[in-house]
């Protein structure tokens, strides 16, 4: 029996993940309807564009940037907008390399997004408009999409004989 302990695949190690710090790398908001004097009752429309990307920083030490650009609008014009570069630096050990690219594009942002959440909605209530509601991201479908997105393009751009 010892012979087959021996050969037997040893037990992976628990993938470890310690959130080092979080910070906002930039940071910029418009009150163009201020700006602009649009008075009364405006009811714009919010579009809301997520970008990510991550860098390895040190062996085991991450950072991850989510960058949220929101846009109102109200009657095509310009209500207000606002652009947050939000950044963590995480510890993530024992994750297969497979693995490794996926968890930062999902697991990350999606610890990361609830702070990002708030400050959206502070930072808009105190530029004189509604608190900013973000509705939840499903960073899995984003990342699924963004994957898809590539290989279209890879196949459109691939020579054909």
């Amino acid at each position: 029996m010892a012979e087959e302990n021996n050969g037997a695949a040893q037990e992976a190690k628990p993938v470890a993940m310690k959130i080092v710090n979080q910070y906002i790398r930039d940071l910029s908001f418009e009150n163009v309807a201020a700006q602009k004097n649009l008075g009364g009752d405006l009811k714009p429309e919010v579009n809301v564009q997520v970008n990510l990307d991550a860098a390895k920083k040190s062996e085991n030490g991450y950072e991850v940037a989510l960058k949220l650009n929101v846009s109102a609008k109200s009657d095509e014009q310009a209500v207000f907008l606002l652009e947050i570069d939000y950044a963590g630096l995480f510890q993530i050990e024992n994750i297969p390399e497979d693995q490794l690219h996926p968890f930062l594009m999902i697991e990350c942002p999606r610890m990361m997004f609830p702070f990002v959440r708030r400050i959206a909605r502070d930072v808009t209530a105190d530029g004189g408009f509604p608190p900013l509601n973000i509705d939840n991201i499903d960073f899995m479908q984003l990342y699924r999409s963004e994957l898809m997105r590539r290989q279209q393009a890879a196949a459109e751009q691939a020579p054909t004989n």
